[in-house]
């Protein structure tokens, strides 16, 4: 019984992590139904700049508030001035995300990666530790260990899906927000400034990110440049799973993902691997949009002909 509880509750922590990366996946899709590629390496840059910060002696809880700010800023700066122009074409936004998301991972390499050594993807370092990291740190529960970095994970996930769900249900730029979503032709009719509100999603969208990032790299105590990109598919898979058009889906599928991985990995480790755990998430994916395409929390998208 213990040994299951320790993989449900390590389960749960990492998918956390997921569920946020898949949060701001479903922001940007619900506000301007395009996909950001480059949310991963959003929360990459961030957790490089809180590494930077702490180097320069900032204290940590300035560095975290610096690096979402950072993050919401850079997602703001990719929508007005690389997804406002393509906007008319959903292919081009992609592409250009994923040219946004090569270019973060170069310039995280150029400036903290030593790029004469032909091994410096992974060069790390000793990364600050966001939660409570000691020993000491953790609480039993029926015989599991949970250690309070993990309890953390969990814990942002829930308080910033609260401020999600609050935001969307009882703030003048939430509604605005819904409103552009669900109708941009009766939203730009009633005065709502799109290109406000598209800067706004992509922008917060951003700061899930940059908390993703930190989070992990926290969790893993280090930082390398293919620290998000297992995480990004992991958090593409549960939005998609969840439902591209649902938060409430995007937290489920990514704690699910999370718990089904670590009691795969833990209990068929003969069978599967480490190395084969990413195809876990997968072949659960295929499954469930084989039967439901929108997703299990998703709208189905009604076509008129």
């Amino acid at each position: 019984m213990s040994t299951f509880l320790q993989y449900v509750l390590d389960g749960l922590s990492i998918g956390s992590i997921y569920s946020l990366v898949a949060l701001g996946l479903v922001i940007v899709f619900r506000a301007t139904s395009h996909l950001n590629i480059a949310q991963g390496e959003i929360g990459l840059l961030c957790a490089y700049l809180l590494y930077q910060f702490g180097e320069s002696g900032l204290p940590l809880p300035l560095g975290v508030l610096l690096a979402v700010a950072a993050g919401f800023g850079l997602g703001v700066g990719i929508e007005v001035a690389i997804v406002r122009p393509l906007s008319a074409s959903t292919l081009a936004v992609v592409i250009a995300t994923i040219g946004v998301m090569l270019l973060i991972n170069w310039l995280a390499g150029a400036i903290w990666g030593d790029q004469l050594l032909p091994n410096f993807n992974s060069v790390q370092f000793t990364y600050p530790s966001v939660f409570p990291s000691e020993s000491s740190d953790f609480v039993r529960i029926l015989g599991a260990t949970w250690r309070y970095e993990y309890i953390g994970a969990l814990a942002t996930l829930l308080v910033m899906a609260a401020g999600l769900a609050w935001l969307f249900s009882k703030t003048r730029l939430g509604l605005a927000m819904r409103l552009v979503a669900s109708n941009p032709d009766s939203a730009r009719l009633l005065g709502v400034p799109l290109n406000r509100v598209n800067a706004v999603s992509w922008g917060l969208a951003g700061a899930f990110g940059a908390v993703a990032g930190l989070v992990f790299a926290s969790i893993s105590g280090n930082v390398s440049l293919t620290l998000m990109l297992t995480v990004f598919l992991y958090g593409a898979t549960a939005a998609t799973l969840g439902g591209f058009d649902s938060p409430l889906g995007a937290v489920v599928a990514g704690l699910s993902i999370g718990v089904v991985e670590n009691l795969a990995a833990g209990y068929a480790q003969v069978w599967v691997g480490q190395e084969m755990r990413t195809a876990i998430a997968f072949v659960a994916l295929l499954g469930v949009l084989t039967f439901r395409p929108s997703g299990l929390f998703g709208t189905a998208r009604v076509q008129r002909v």
